[in-house]
């Protein structure tokens, strides 16, 4: 009799007849060419806004209001309220990359999790459209804001998500906007209740501290690779410390000899400079100060001083290298594998 339940159940909600449970899907190797072609992504707007610091979140209302712009990627088949886990994805400096977050998107949507990837760029032309504009104005702060905006707005529009099972889940730039939302104080100002249930960040670089640790209680997973000289291993285990002091559990996972951006879908090559001598501290009032001069970053003119003061060193690698990547898909889907049974 339970077996016959079970059966009619499949053919009522066709998203329960999949084979293989979620958390072996995604540790198995994740789909791709036409596995995933028939998954297709819509774009979504919603309403965000753009804060220029962490100083901003505290009265959210009188920052620059935004329509964020992002692509939902959603598993085939109907499905029932709160049945689907997701991901929201936060771009690198280089914006939304097809090879990176596009397919990430569609390979998560063909194995059951909902993907939701922020275009901040697209968001925000008017503030910048060139590399180094974009970097200048379009600030992690503003990234963050369109990650929280995006929780609440699957929560609201999907009813099928789960929004207790949401990650966030961010690349290089993005990767960093991804670390400091997990701080309790941001998300207590831009959450509205919801918090991502776990965090993922690829080659992330730990230029910025809080002088308030806490964190949401949400893990970490930090990826990066050992040629990769845009990390700075030690800072970022110290940025770990913090969060784990916070309330916050981190794992990092080195793989040796790969690039930076070895998702990217580029071939080896070198650009940018290094921001090893940056050293950002945020204080309790969300006031981010540089600590080479001590000047605030409060505006774009401070911002690009700081920076430009602190940007060094030589180029760094970046290229795409499909064994890390297939390593990094496996690993990224253990940890939410994990996360989604929390």
């Amino acid at each position: 009799m339970l077996r016959f339940l079970a059966l009619i159940a499949c053919c009522l909600w066709p998203g329960l007849a999949a084979a293989d449970p979620l958390d072996q899907r995604l540790t198995a190797p994740w789909p791709n060419g036409a596995a995933i072609d028939r998954i297709e992504g819509r774009e979504v707007t919603f309403a965000s806004a753009s804060p220029f610091s962490p100083a901003d979140f505290a009265d959210l209302g009188e920052a620059p209001k935004a329509t964020a712009r992002a692509t939902l990627f959603l598993p085939p088949g109907r499905h029932r309220p709160g049945s689907i886990p997701a991901v929201v994805m936060l771009h690198g400096s280089g914006g939304v990359l097809w090879a990176r977050e596009m397919t990430y998107g569609r390979q998560l949507a063909a194995m059951g999790v909902a993907a939701l990837v922020i275009d901040a760029f697209a968001a925000r032309r008017e503030l910048g459209t060139g590399f180094i504009d974009r970097l200048l104005n379009i600030t992690e702060s503003m990234m963050i804001a369109d990650a929280y905006a995006g929780l609440r707005w699957l929560g609201e529009r999907h009813p099928e998500i789960d929004t207790k099972r949401v990650a966030l889940v961010g690349f290089s730039y993005g990767a960093m906007a991804t670390m400091y939302a997990m701080n309790a104080r941001v998300a207590a100002q831009l959450g509205k209740g919801l918090t991502f249930a776990g965090h993922v960040a690829f080659y992330g670089p730990c230029i910025a501290r809080f002088s308030d640790p806490r964190t949401t209680g949400a893990p970490l997973l930090y990826l990066y690779g050992t040629a990769d000289i845009l990390i700075d291993r030690a800072r970022c285990e110290t940025f770990a410390g913090d969060l784990e002091k916070g309330g916050s559990s981190v794992e990092i996972v080195a793989y040796k000899d790969a690039p930076h951006q070895w998702d990217g879908g580029w071939g080896r090559r070198t650009i940018g400079r290094t921001m090893h001598a940056c050293r950002l501290w945020v204080e309790r009032d969300g006031t981010v100060r540089d600590l080479n001069t001590f000047l605030a970053m409060s505006t774009p003119f401070a911002r690009t001083l700081i920076l430009g003061l602190c940007a060094s060193g030589p180029p760094y690698p970046i290229g795409a290298d499909e064994e890390t990547r297939a390593r990094s898909n496996r690993d990224m889907g253990a940890f939410l594998a994990r996360v989604f049974k929390r």
